[in-house]
């Protein structure tokens, strides 16, 4: 069912926060597409940190995109070459100051398939430690807040944690850790 890309062409290149690209493609059925728009972003890696006091770990920025503040998990972009646990560890230490003992791999989701390339590795820590300041990049203003599990179910059941691949990451983790509960 994949398609034939037969050309691309690069319409923007800022890597690796923005590539735009059109690809002339054909589908299996012999349909030409003559114009595909796609986004093309590094992967990245979200983080459920859960400290030794049983507090889940989160971040709160502000996102010009959509003029807010943001309630998130750590996160970032994987780097050229890096494995996605070790970006995990890298990105939860650089902007918080914590490092976690155990971190168990929950799968990845993909934010927008339709337009972006790229995937989120999504993974839940546990025995939290604060070991240093935070090392944030000059575009970075983060807040560091800790949440017992029932906060973070509330703030979900309120609609509060509007990051949508956080969200996933939230509800993979308390699916996981089996915090959740479905009610039929």
């Amino acid at each position: 069912m994949n398609w034939k890309i037969l050309s691309t062409e690069y319409l923007f290149q800022y890597p690796p926060y923005f590539v735009a690209r059109k690809d002339v493609c054909e589908r299996p059925d012999g349909v030409l597409i003559p114009a595909y728009y796609v986004v093309e972003l590094p992967a990245s890696v979200i983080t459920f940190g859960i400290t030794d006091e049983n507090q889940v770990l989160f971040t709160e920025q502000y996102r010009h995109p959509i003029g807010e503040m943001s309630l998130e998990l750590p996160g970032g972009f994987i780097e050229k070459d890096e494995e996605p646990l070790l970006a995990a560890q890298r990105e939860t230490e650089e902007e918080t100051g914590y490092q976690f003992s155990n971190y168990i791999y929950l799968g990845k989701v993909a934010g927008n398939p339709g337009i972006l390339n790229n995937t989120t590795h999504l993974f839940v820590a546990t025995g939290g430690k604060k070991v240093k300041e935070q090392q944030m990049d000059d575009q970075e203003d983060i807040a560091v807040t800790l949440l017992p599990f029932d906060k973070v179910i509330q703030l979900i059941e309120n609609r509060k944690i509007i990051q949508s691949l956080h969200l996933n990451a939230c509800f993979y983790a308390l699916l996981h850790l089996n915090e959740l509960k479905f009610s039929k």
